[in-house]
């Protein structure tokens, strides 16, 4: 199972699409997971028509039309990964134990909000196994990262591998 991983696209608000390589890997992979603010309900709409599944949850910054689609956290059993999508997580400090704290029965979290790509390993304080939390930053809007990006991954036989931060070349 391949995904592509999205948050903090902001179309039409800070780019009127999604970058070229963004909708190349939507068109190769299974499952898109975005993890919030869309801002226009046609990225929705286009995400859904495009990509085979699609998980995702409204963000701050997204309207009603959005918050009636989508939940505010969403959550899926992929191939035996208990997936957890949310938009905000709060501040970065102490935001891995925190995380699993709120989701103690994820095995994945995908979030958004900072536009600052994320990618952790904690354990379950019961010791329940680890979590990995994700944040794929923005394909559209770097604000003070050096890049444009999103992620991809895999699962395969319940095991999340591949994970790969794209940057995109300037746009």
């Amino acid at each position: 199972m391949r995904l592509v991983l999205l948050a903090d696209t902001h179309v039409p608000a800070r780019a009127r699409d999604l970058p070229a390589p963004v909708w190349a890997a939507v068109d190769d992979v299974d499952i898109v997971v975005h993890s919030g603010d869309w801002i226009d309900v046609a990225l929705v709409e286009q995400l859904r028509a495009r990509a085979p599944h699609l998980i995702g949850c409204f963000g701050n910054n997204d309207g009603p039309e959005i918050r009636k689609l989508l939940p505010e956290v969403a959550r899926a059993d992929l191939d035996g990964v208990r997936t957890v999508v949310v938009h905000e997580t709060g501040t970065a400090t102490n935001r891995n134990q925190r995380i699993s704290l709120r989701y103690p029965d994820a095995d994945l979290v995908v979030f958004g909000h900072s536009h600052i790509p994320w990618d952790a390993t904690v354990e379950r304080p019961d010791g329940g196994g680890p979590v990995r939390l994700l944040n794929p930053g923005s394909p559209t809007d770097r604000r003070r990262q050096p890049h444009h990006t999103f992620m991809t991954a895999s699962i395969t036989n319940g095991h999340l591998d591949d994970v790969v931060l794209h940057q995109l070349p300037p746009h």
